[in-house]
């Protein structure tokens, strides 16, 4: 059984490879942006509560999102292990995550915040079916529709340049700490997430001897 945290700044790639990843080694692939995500597009109370936060431009509080994670664990539908994105985000969580599983790896996906604010300020999503779009790696064949559903594209509220700011000094603030931790302890494998994904995969899985 293989258990992995995946982190990166938003916009690092970071369901991409995780879901690479779960994929090759059958493991379950637990996103918390997923899993809020579906919360939002399902109304359900969470969703209502996520959907408050992120319209104000505000980060999800860290202990809401330890509740989401502790719970979706509790599921136990890992028989192979499980790749886990968006946590932990604080050196407290990370403690829990130490003392309750045996971690293998945390991959660390390194990318300049200039990249990062790059990648974000060109995203688009379908407000119609929901399929992410980038202006960069992800175009749609017309500009502004959804290949998809022909439903059309839109900025995230969010993704403003101020708010990705925001995000990335907390992220900053908030990473080192737990970063720190995790190389105590020999789990982190930084792999260069500026290259094709396709590339920072292969990196990934020759960090973790995984082919």
């Amino acid at each position: 059984m293989r258990k992995y945290i995946v982190m990166g700044v938003q916009g690092s790639g970071k369901g991409t490879q995780a879901k690479l990843l779960a994929d090759a080694l059958d493991l379950e692939h637990i996103s918390v942006g997923d899993i809020f995500r579906w919360n939002v597009e399902h109304h359900t109370k969470l969703g209502a509560q996520v959907r408050r936060i992120v319209t104000a431009g505000e980060l999800v509080p860290d202990d809401l999102v330890e509740t989401v994670v502790r719970r979706r664990l509790h599921e136990h539908d890992w028989n192979f292990g499980f790749i886990i994105d968006g946590f932990p985000r604080s050196q407290p969580q990370a403690r829990f995550f130490l003392e309750s599983y045996d971690i293998d790896a945390v991959i660390l996906l390194a990318v300049p915040d200039s990249v990062v604010e790059e990648r974000i300020l060109s995203r688009r999503l379908c407000s119609r079916c929901g399929l992410d779009y980038n202006l960069i790696s992800h175009r749609p064949a017309v500009a502004d529709v959804c290949d998809v559903c022909g439903g059309s594209l839109v900025q995230r509220a969010d993704d403003t340049p101020e708010s990705v700011r925001a995000r990335l000094r907390d992220y900053h603030a908030k990473t080192e700490p737990i970063l720190d931790l995790f190389r105590a302890k020999e789990f982190v494998v930084e792999v260069d997430a500026t290259r094709p994904a396709a590339e920072v995969q292969a990196a990934i899985r020759a960090h973790l001897g995984v082919g």
